[in-house]
């Protein structure tokens, strides 16, 4: 297991960017919290350094990973964004940028994308993004743009990345530490929804960082019953 890192999280002030940079912070590592608009630094967060960056700026973020010529700024990267409205294209500009620079530092991405990358349970030729029992007509750009994002990713070998998908739903909750992994198909709880809150995909994302597997593509969901509100 790492300990102590330095990860460069781009998309801190989002949902799930903000979550990973907390859920890092509590475990003891320092981190580069990357957005546009940077969140001012608390005192007590000290292990946290907000720096602001495009993710539309490759020089910019080429410049908050480079380091010194000896080591770089960070030992992991995690992108976590997401554009309003869909832009498949900035997407996979901003991905490609991200693991072209983990290519050349020599650090871990981990790419937070979308469910729709994934195939369907009970059918490994149909993705989520094309299941309309997943993916209504009005999200699916969304999930296209997830699909498009992991193949960005799959043209990049050379890189030491990780594609981490959500379940079908994905929104702000609790923190329960419990979730079940998988690989390239959606999983579903054990009381039925496909579903995790966004703190215990942060909590799956920070666990990849510190003790890597060697799948290219995992997905994790809840593990237990979903409590009500």
């Amino acid at each position: 297991m790492k300990t102590g890192m330095t990860i460069a999280v781009l998309g801190a002030t989002g949902m799930v960017g903000s979550r990973v940079v907390n859920e890092a912070r509590t475990r003891g590592h320092r981190l580069l919290a990357l957005s546009r608009k940077p969140a001012r630094q608390p005192p007590e967060n000290s292990h946290v350094t907000p720096v602001a960056v495009d993710a539309n700026d490759a020089h910019a973020l080429r410049e908050a990973l480079a380091g010194s010529p000896s080591r770089p700024a960070a030992d992991a990267v995690v992108l976590s964004v997401r554009t309003t409205p869909v832009d498949e294209e900035s997407l996979a500009g901003t991905t490609r940028t991200v693991l072209d620079l983990a290519a050349r530092f020599g650090i871990r991405a981990l790419v937070v994308g979308g469910a729709g990358a994934l195939r369907s349970p009970g059918d490994r030729h149909l993705l989520v993004a094309d299941n309309p029992a997943y993916v209504p007509a009005d999200i699916r750009a969304v999930a296209a743009a997830g699909v498009i994002q992991l193949r960005t990713c799959q043209s990049h070998p050379d890189a030491d990345y990780v594609y981490l998908s959500p379940p079908a739903l994905l929104a702000p909750g609790e923190r329960t530490g419990r979730y079940r992994r998988g690989t390239d198909t959606l999983l579903h709880s054990a009381d039925g929804p496909s579903w995790i809150s966004a703190e215990d995909l942060a909590v799956a994302a920070v666990d990849e960082l510190e003790t890597p597997g060697t799948d290219r593509l995992i997905t994790v969901v809840h593990d237990g019953e979903r409590r009500s509100a």
